[in-house]
Order: C-alpha cells, then structure tokens, then sequence
C-alpha cells in the first residue's frame, strides 16, 4: 500500500505515488482501460489523482470523472491546472487572466463531477498577465470554494517567491510546485528545491522515470521498441533528449544496482525522487492495471547512502544539472 506525504506547509496529505493521467487517458488507452486502471490505483491505496484540462484537449478530465464516480470525496485528492488553450485559442483562451482562470475552472468541475478541486495548478508562468491578478482570482477561488489549495507547475525559484508572497498577502498558501524531476533530469535542485524549502513548498514530480527511459527499456544502438513513448506522437517530442547512446548506456548501469536492492528500474527511479525530502509525490502514469501494483513498491522505499552514491556514479555524468534550464520551460507568449 502506499504512503501519504504532507504537501508543502499545510495539513493536506496525499499519496506519495499519486496517479497522473497525462498521454494516457482519452489517447494511448481507452476509456475500459483507463477506468480499470484508476480503480486498481484506487485499490491499491492511491487518493491523490492528478489532471489537466489541456490533457487529451479536456478528454483526459472526462475520463477520470467517470472513473471516480461513485467514489467517496471527501476520500480523493484531484487535482487539476489551468494555462493552456482547450478552446480556439482565441485571445483568451489561454494564459492565467482572471477571465481564463474563472472559466476553466468552471469547465474543469463539470467534466470531473465534482464541486471541488484540492489543488488548483497554474500549469505555466503567464509572462502577459500581472501576478496580482492572478493570484486574486485563484484567490477569489478558494473563497468560493471551488479551490481548496493552490499550486503552479514548472516556476522559478523567483516566480516561486513572487507567488509565495502575494498568496500570503491575499490569506491563501502557495504549497505545490509540479516540476520534471528524475535520476536524468535534475535542474530544480539549484534554486527550486531551496526555495521551496524556504516557503514551505512541495514538489509533486513529473516524468520520475525520464519518459520510461529509466525503465532500461531503450537499448543503446537500438531502435525504440514499437508501442513505447518514444514512438508516441503525444509524447516523443518529450523523450528525445534522453536518447543518446551515452544516456542510454549509463542508464544500463542502473541494472545491478536495483537488482542489489530488490527493485525493478522503475522501482528504483520512482524510489529515487522519493528520497529527496521536498518531493510530496512522484506523479506515475498507467495504461495497463498491473503496472500499478509495481509502481506503488516504490512507495515506502528508503535507498541507504552507497546505494545513492552507486546511482550517482552510474547516472549522474549524464543527468541535467544547470538551474537556468528551470528559465525556459514556460512560454513568452501564452497563446
């Protein structure tokens, strides 16, 4: 079963394996599928479900309400994020205005069949909309009570604070941030990670297993095996840095080492972000139920200090490092 982590400074606890539904959902899997799947997650002791309304254009938002229906509330943690167009992309159909944000908060609660969200995320920075702004409509939001607490996805470490200030100003939390993260990607641990420390800030991981990379299923040399995320329309664009032959043959190092500590390699990359005391939940997709059982042995792992250490010297000469990459993941223009 799986263990439940505080998110950020507050009393809101959620499953450390938390379930995401991004490609998934209303795309690679269909719809009898992904409802088994969300209840075998259900099962094995996963509340905390994780969406977005520009997942599958909306679809991915649909598919999860249908699979929690009937389930009991106040027992689930679903979150959502509000940024990217799902209309048109008309003028405003995109970004964190208050326009956006009322609305896509509206359209959000009907395709899950819920009153409530429990985290709301800004999914970017809105470099074209005043902060305040921002912050007074996720504000209003929680007033309402349509929003229980509030999160962004992929910020700075100044956006990080900027937010952080403004939400307490306004007598709500900024208590998540939901960044990429794993053994190859680790760019949030200069500035993010600290600052997050600082303002009582979680991090709800995305991609912990490099976009299956971490699996070992991508041989150097080797084509991509058919079916897998790198063959993927939705999600190839994604992968394609963690290809390379020197990646791929250092990630084979990654073997040995999970087998001397009983783990499969997803097992030991989800385990992994988990060992870094400000990740509340590492965000794991499933388009088969099985895969869940396995993903959730992550959950309670503790990797001993040579174990760390083993994986550095495997990994780390290839993983992304440098901070400033944490500077361009959200658009100029937000439309």
């Amino acid at each position: 079963m799986v263990n439940y982590r505080y998110l950020g400074n507050s009393g809101l606890k959620i499953s450390e394996i938390t379930y995401g539904n991004w490609v998934t959902h209303a795309s690679q899997v269909d719809d009898t599928d992904a409802i088994a799947t969300v209840h075998a997650a259900l099962d094995a002791g996963i509340t905390t479900f994780d969406t977005a309304d520009t997942y599958a254009n909306t679809g991915a938002e649909t598919v999860l309400g249908k699979a929690l229906a009937g389930q009991r509330r106040e027992s689930l943690e679903i979150f959502t994020k509000v940024y990217w167009p799902t209309g048109p992309k008309g003028p405003n159909d995109g970004g964190l205005s208050r326009k956006h944000i009322l609305e896509a908060i509206n359209g959000s609660l009907s395709r899950l069949g819920v009153d409530y969200v429990d985290l709301y995320q800004a999914h970017r920075y809105d470099y074209e909309t005043p902060l305040e702004e921002t912050f007074q409509a996720f504000a209003d939001l929680v007033r309402q009570g349509k929003v229980l607490y509030v999160g962004v996805s992929e910020w700075t470490a100044e956006q990080l604070r900027a937010g952080a200030a403004l939400a307490k100003d306004l007598g709500i939390q900024l208590i998540s941030n939901q960044p990429q993260y794993s053994m190859l990607w680790r760019v949030i641990e200069g500035k993010v990670i600290p600052a997050s420390e600082e303002l009582g800030i979680s991090q709800i991981v995305w991609s912990p297993m490099a976009q299956g990379v971490l699996s070992g299923k991508y041989l150097p040399g080797q084509p991509a095996p058919e079916g897998s995320r790198a063959t993927d329309q939705n999600g190839s664009r994604f992968i394609q840095g963690f290809l390379e032959d020197d990646v791929l043959t250092a990630v084979q190092r990654l073997k040995p080492i999970a087998d001397e500590v009983g783990l499969t390699m997803p097992q030991l990359a989800i385990a992994w972000v988990l060992q870094n005391p400000n990740v509340a939940a590492a965000l794991v997709g499933a388009s088969r139920p099985e895969q869940i059982a396995s993903n959730v042995a992550a959950s309670g792992v503790t990797l001993d200090a040579d174990t760390m250490a083993a994986i550095d010297a495997a990994v780390g000469g290839v993983a992304v490092t440098d901070p400033e990459d944490t500077y361009s993941v959200s658009p100029a223009s937000r439309v």
